[in-house]
């Protein structure tokens, strides 16, 4: 497996922007797997799954590649049976341990009470309040010892998401965030998917290109956009749930901790 190289906390707190802008135009240049090998070798990496086609393609490369880079995925307790089904032949193709967040019970159980089980329906207050308990309280358990964190965010999933950096810098936790597919289309996904093998969500092949917790997700209709599906009730066409929004903080580390502590040869050059 590649090995992180031994870190140093960097103390310049414009260390961790500067040191994002460069691996942005780095990364830029890389095929897929030596993206995944140069992120390994920054430091802790934690990759969050949602078990989408975007995020099966990227647990197919970690295992060819034997990076280094801790897999998880945060279980809503609401998420569709054929997502929990391809938990498991994920980990059964692959040979490995994808490592499971849910939320605290006390937390569920303290939005229903205020809202109802299914009072997300209601308000965007509402709906805000479940995403913080069922996915931003246990992101934040999940990121708690990383110094970077490796999503599936990809260009051409929304217009909220059409300006998504390869790397960046997520001030709210003081993290490296790098999107690896960034700039990778849906279509060349899908063909690597088909050509390796990769086991994807069932319901993709019915009209759900973006797959979050059953019922807050339909199919979508010819010519949305992917992710038009999700809280569909919503008006705000760049709705998200919070885990991808700065001012989303709930449940990460507190500020002012800065985590990444790269080693200074693999720092940005002065």
């Amino acid at each position: 497996m590649t090995k992180p190289q031994t870190s140093k906390v960097a103390a310049d707190p414009d260390f961790g922007p500067q040191l994002a802008a460069q691996l942005n135009a780095e990364l830029a240049s890389m095929p897929l797997p030596g993206r995944i090998l140069r992120i390994a070798s920054l430091g802790r990496a934690v990759f969050t799954t949602s078990l989408g086609l975007e995020d099966q393609v990227l647990t197919s490369i970690i295992a060819a590649t034997r990076a280094e880079l801790r897999i998880v995925t945060l279980d809503t307790g609401r998420l569709f049976a054929k997502t929990l089904e391809l938990l498991d032949r994920t980990e059964a193709q692959y040979g490995i341990a994808i490592e499971v967040f849910r939320p605290w019970k006390d937390e569920v159980d303290g939005f229903v009470a205020l809202y109802g089980m299914n009072g997300f329906y209601d308000s965007v207050e509402a709906r805000h309040a479940c995403c913080h308990a069922r996915k931003l309280q246990p992101l934040g358990r999940a990121l708690a010892d990383a110094e970077i964190w490796v999503t599936g965010l990809r260009r051409g999933q929304s217009g909220n998401r059409a300006n998504a950096p390869l790397a960046e810098w997520d001030a709210d936790r003081s993290l490296l965030k790098i999107n690896p597919l960034a700039d990778q289309s849906l279509e060349t996904l899908q063909a690597r998917a088909r050509a390796d093998d990769v086991p994807v969500n069932p319901l993709h092949a019915k009209g759900f290109p973006s797959i979050g917790c059953e019922p807050c997700t339909r199919a979508i209709k010819p010519g949305e956009p992917e992710r038009a599906g999700r809280w569909w009730w919503e008006q705000d066409e760049r709705r998200e749930c919070g885990l991808h929004l700065s001012a989303s903080v709930s449940g990460s580390r507190a500020q002012g901790q800065p985590k990444v502590t790269i080693s200074a040869s693999q720092g940005p050059a002065s």
